[in-house]
């Protein structure tokens, strides 16, 4: 048996695709303690881990955000972003490390299992020799000589001359866009005691030991370089909550032969509900039925109403029951969604700007499993058009498919566990055999 500390962000996409990893550790008959936010604790205790509260650092939640953070709300997208590098990730990590720290002394972990957001883990090592496995989150942040950086959303160029513009883009990403985010990570390091690194924030999520990155190669760009601690296992898809009551139309829904558009604008970009709003009226007078999910704020947020009749509304509704009937789905781009969309072969059309929603965008288009709209405001019009393409169109499907079948071969839960079983023992980087 071994002793694994679990440590997230706590927001939900942070949260969420580590409860897969807790649960099967438990299963398998390892101890595993998980320090994240106290609004998580009973979804913790699920799994059959033990709960550590944050003490140092702050505790907020997607429904907090804006109270803890006010100057967020009115930030661009690109500042928005660097607002969250420096914030949520670089600002947490002095608290994260003294809470870990503590916990340490009481629970001697044999290896520590993070989010990519969770820039505490690396420092922890530094400073304790604790071995760290991250699981990726989000769109890979891996930075290669065949890609664009990260968070510029561009498409991949490996040909000699996509090389050059790539390592252009990485220096002037580094040292002119993100100059001052990297200097907030050298200041926070210091405070800590130790020297400054050359590696750029985007590098620091990727752990020396074992990257596990929730989906499968080919929705991720080509790399030639990819570092050989980074492991494909499929994504983390949640299980069906056993306590979940289906609403009054569900059956109606079930039993339909009309397309289901699915609309989400995830847990986060909850400021204005422009994508949620613009599809329901995109889709109002359109032989579908329209299934708008708010992700956490009530449905009074949306507005007084009338909404369409073909329109069905709820704060959340299961993915494991949903995705089976959906033929589109709308959305701003957040991984977990778009990982579950394409485990059921459902094809996608993408309106997200903010955070690394370009990257994924991108990622959809690239790979031919849906449309792009690179906006995060689309207008009603824009939404028609391109849910009328996707579903007139079959090889968008196609390609879903074949990721879904792709997907199908994976056991994430059970990847990630017999992976970090063999960190835990070996203490020592878990290198693919890929050539």
């Amino acid at each position: 048996m071994a002793r694994f500390l679990l440590a997230t962000i706590p927001l939900t996409g942070h949260f969420n695709p580590g409860a897969p990893i807790a649960r099967r550790l438990v299963e398998r008959g390892h101890e595993v303690r998980w320090y994240t936010g106290s609004i998580f604790r009973p979804k913790v205790e699920a799994t059959g881990a033990r709960f550590v509260p944050m003490r140092a650092a702050r505790d907020f939640h997607d429904s907090t955000v804006n109270d803890v953070f006010p100057e967020r709300a009115a930030l661009g997208d690109f500042a928005k972003l660097k607002f969250d590098l420096t914030r949520f990730f670089i600002d947490s990590a002095p608290g994260q490390v003294a809470d870990l720290e503590a916990e340490l002394r009481d629970y001697p972990a044999d290896v520590l299992v993070c989010d990519t957001g969770f820039v505490g883990a690396s420092v922890l090592q530094e400073r304790r020799g604790l071995p760290w496995a991250a699981f990726g989150i989000t769109a890979m942040t891996v930075g290669s000589a065949d890609t664009a950086p990260f968070g510029l959303g561009l498409m991949p160029m490996s040909t000699p001359l996509g090389r050059l513009r790539n390592r252009a883009l990485a220096w002037g990403l580094n040292h002119v866009l993100f100059r001052d985010v990297n200097a907030h990570l050298r200041r926070m390091r210091a405070g800590l005691g130790l020297a400054a690194t050359p590696r750029p924030i985007f590098d620091v999520p990727v752990s020396p030991f074992l990257y596990l990155q929730g989906t499968v190669p080919s929705f991720e760009y080509p790399r030639g370089d990819l570092p050989p601690q980074v492991h494909f296992i499929g994504p983390f898809l949640p299980e069906a909550p056993a306590d979940w009551k289906p609403p009054a139309w569900w059956n109606e829904l079930r039993e339909s032969r009309r397309p289901v558009v699915h609309v989400t604008q995830g847990t986060l970009a909850t400021e204005e509900p422009h994508l949620l709003l613009a599809t329901l009226q995109a889709l109002a007078d359109e032989d579908v039925w329209v299934v708008a999910a708010t992700g956490g704020p009530p449905v009074e947020w949306l507005g007084a109403g009338p909404f369409p009749a073909n329109a069905r509304i709820e704060r959340f509704i299961p993915y494991a029951h949903l995705m089976p009937h959906v033929s589109v789905m709308v959305t701003n781009g957040g991984y977990g969604g778009v990982q579950c969309a394409l485990a059921q072969g459902v094809p996608l059309v993408c309106a997200g700007t903010t955070e690394e929603k370009p990257e994924i965008a991108n990622r959809i288009a690239w790979t031919g499993v849906g449309l792009n709209l690179k906006t995060k405001t689309p207008t009603p019009e824009q939404v028609r058009r391109a849910v009328r393409t996707v579903l007139a169109t079959p090889d968008f499907r196609k390609k879903a498919q074949r990721l879904q079948a792709e997907i199908a071969t994976h056991d994430a839960p059970t990847e990630a566990a017999v992976l970090l079983e063999r960190l835990a023992e070996t203490r020592a980087p878990v290198l693919t055999s890929r050539q």
